[in-house]
């Protein structure tokens, strides 16, 4: 079944919090965003096996949270923020209504508190 646009646009981050769910990937964001780095050196802190990180990377770089190239034959990946950024608008979006929503609460709670005294 293929992701349906709403009012937000939300269909277009949904891959982003996909990936963003697993820590591996997490992970490997977090230490491309200090400098690219080769297919080795990322996978080099997990234990496990070369084509199941690959995968990991396949998936970041299919939702477009990475990209890559090849020199020889090193290929390197390098973050790409403006995908993250979609994401980070959409939690800045959350917290400004549920912050407003709570800010409404207390201000009837307090209302209601005065009422009562």
């Amino acid at each position: 079944m293929q992701a349906r646009a709403d009012s937000t646009g939300a269909h277009s981050i949904d891959g982003v919090f996909r990936a963003l769910a697993d820590p591996t990937r997490r992970h490997v964001l977090e230490r491309l965003s200090r400098s690219p780095a080769s297919v080795t050196e990322l996978a080099k802190p997990f234990d496990m096996a070369l084509p199941s990180f690959l995968e990991h990377l396949k998936i970041l770089e299919g939702y477009g949270l990475v990209r890559s190239g090849k020199t020889g034959r090193v290929r390197t990946y390098q973050l790409v923020p403006k995908r993250l950024r979609q994401a980070e608008d959409w939690l800045m979006r959350q917290r400004t209504i549920w912050t407003t929503r709570l800010d409404q609460l207390d201000s009837y709670l307090i209302e209601l508190k005065e009422k009562n005294t």
